[in-house]
């Protein structure tokens, strides 16, 4: 193994000795000047308590491992993957170092690299199976929720999560199993192709995106969502084609991946004639904003992707700007905010969510401490890194129990299902819950708990 460099060295290889599997990523890393002003804000470093775990160090095993200096899989690959990809670093570095891409190039250049290790195989293989074969089919994701709705309503589920052997089902399948808000029928999924007029005067037509485990698990939420855009004046089309955002293959190391599914998405949202394409994910949305890089060496599609990406708003975006929605109640409760790392930093969309919740809520709206820090859920980190996930979780709990709420309100389902898992290990399901942000605005705006998108 070579020697790892030393954090405060300048030093660089010339051009032409640069690993040519990290791109532009070497000179992005290069931009860093080591200031340390990432350190506090970064979760596993808080957590972890060592460089490696740092964004400034992760720079520089990069800026190593690109001039050949380490190893790629042996001495940069685990420290990666244990970044959950938050981006919080980016908003507090003072020379704009975009962490985000140089993450994103090294963990392709580490997908492409030989595994080190066994588990490292056994997680490639792993991660093959569901981002090729699951998440890019929306039938498939559609019947997995199908049955995953059945076993819930049946209490096969339940049964399952109960008698499970000891050590068949890893701890966090086991724990998370047990987190998802409970799943709605499948006829009330908002059917492809369907278009629902806006009430009242139209004020734009937008394109909805349905998502992969939006629509799989949560399209109850989906439902409230296009209902909640229609009261703001919105007719809203679910473009038929549509697929997977793609933000899991991009940041697994697998672009490629990314930008096919990035194709048809152009595809089809251009297709439908919206004035605006929203979504309701903070993880999705950060992705779809960000698409025109996939094709950065593409210059046939390349102005279509940028167009595309100008189009993406969060739905708590198109309800501010559309508003104010007519709101028939408070919200019988106090309430918190968890901000999605991904509708904060990447998106710049803090703002929104925050003014629709002091719409319902008033002054039970309450700010938990440190709202901004990521709750580790990050895509499936915490599938593959449960441990190290649960760990930021149980302090975030720690905030949310001083906060004095009894309901989280979320942006993103990751963030939704993580943070009902920390209510579970908290203790505090009697309560407190986990509610995205659609559920508690329905309640207070429409006229029926449900908001079924049957027109």
């Amino acid at each position: 193994m070579n020697r790892q460099p030393e954090y405060g060295s300048s030093a660089t290889a010339p051009e032409s000795a640069v690993e040519p599997l990290f791109g532009e990523a070497h000179e992005s890393a290069n931009r860093c000047i080591r200031c340390g002003y990432c350190l506090p804000e970064c979760p596993t470093y808080r957590s972890m308590g060592r460089e490696a775990q740092s964004p400034r160090g992760r720079i520089n095993l990069v800026r190593a491992a690109a001039e050949g200096r380490i190893d790629i899989s042996g001495d940069m690959a685990s420290p990666l993957d244990l970044c959950l990809g938050c981006r919080a670093c980016e908003a507090a570095c003072p020379v704009g170092v975009p962490y985000g891409r140089i993450l994103e190039a090294a963990r392709t250049a580490s997908a492409s690299a030989a595994p080190a290790t066994g588990d490292q195989k056994r997680r490639r293989r792993a991660e093959r199976i569901v981002l090729r074969h699951l998440f890019p089919h929306p039938r498939r994701l559609r019947l997995a929720g199908n049955l995953l709705w059945l076993a819930q309503t049946t209490g096969m589920k339940s049964l399952a999560l109960r008698f499970s052997p000891q050590g068949i089902v890893p701890p966090a399948l086991m724990a998370l199993g047990g987190a998802p808000p409970p799943i709605d029928s499948p006829r009330r999924r908002p059917a492809p192709g369907a278009v629902y007029p806006a009430r009242g005067k139209r004020r734009a037509r937008v394109a909805f995106l349905q998502g992969c485990v939006m629509d799989a698990l949560l399209h109850r939420i989906n439902a409230l969502s296009i209902e909640l855009l229609r009261e703001a004046g919105c007719e809203v089309i679910i473009p038929r084609d549509q697929v997977c955002c793609g933000a899991l293959h991009a940041h697994q190391g697998d672009p490629s991946g990314a930008a096919a599914l990035a194709r048809r998405n152009i595809a089809a949202f251009n297709a439908a004639g919206a004035d605006f394409f929203v979504n309701n994910a903070g993880g999705c949305g950060a992705m779809l904003r960000e698409t025109a890089h996939l094709f950065e060496d593409d210059p046939r599609i390349l102005p279509q992707a940028r167009a595309f990406q100008e189009k993406w708003r969060d739905l708590a975006e198109v309800l501010v700007e559309f508003g104010p929605l007519p709101v028939r109640k408070e919200f019988p409760g106090v309430v918190t905010y968890q901000d999605s790392c991904h509708l904060r930093y990447v998106q710049k969309a803090a703002e929104a969510p925050r003014i629709l919740l002091r719409m319902i809520a008033g002054e039970r709206f309450r700010e938990m401490d440190a709202a901004c820090d990521c709750c580790a859920s990050g895509g499936i980190y915490n599938l593959l890194h449960f441990r190290e996930s649960m760990s930021i979780l149980d302090q975030k709990m720690k905030n949310v129990a001083k906060s004095g709420a009894n309901v989280v309100v979320t942006s993103n389902p990751g963030c939704h299902v993580q943070m009902a898992l920390g209510i579970n290990r908290a203790g505090m399901k009697n309560k407190t819950n986990a509610r995205h942000l659609a559920e508690v605005l329905a309640e207070c705006v429409l006229d029926r708990d449900g908001g079924s998108s049957e027109s």
